[in-house]
């Protein structure tokens, strides 16, 4: 029988709640929301839309690698935004984060801030590399 696993790095903030940072199960990895705090350092990271995405982004894909995915192995990922204003902002410094490859994508605006006042949080869901 297989157990889901749940994974914790240092690379990201730790889990603020009652949940894990990512769950392996049966080859996937789901990675909980991100919000753009820096490992190790109190509040939302400075700056607007496009640092906090980078921030949030950079926060998912260290949990990815420590559940021993990447970001080309990204099937799903949801963003929550604030407001449908930051729309082009937050897509241009996603793109930038993941490059040509593409995975699925939601962008859900919230109609208000997220906790701590974020603009952005993202989660994704991802596969493990075959071996």
């Amino acid at each position: 029988m297989t157990f889901p696993r749940s994974i914790q790095t240092s690379d990201a903030p730790p889990a603020a709640g009652h949940y894990s940072q990512a769950i392996v199960y049966k080859g996937l990895v789901f990675v909980s929301a991100q919000l753009p705090v820096a490992p190790g350092r109190p509040g939302i990271v400075e700056g607007g839309a496009a640092s906090q995405t980078k921030q949030a982004m950079a926060n998912l894909l260290a949990i990815l690698l420590e559940a021993g995915s990447g970001p080309a192995q990204l099937l799903k990922v949801t963003v929550y935004m604030a407001n449908i204003a930051y729309w082009d902002e937050i897509n241009a410094a996603y793109a930038n984060t993941m490059g040509t490859y593409k995975p699925a994508r939601a962008m859900i605006p919230t109609g208000g801030a997220l906790h701590l006042g974020a603009l952005v949080a993202i989660d994704g869901i991802a596969g493990l590399p075959e071996t």
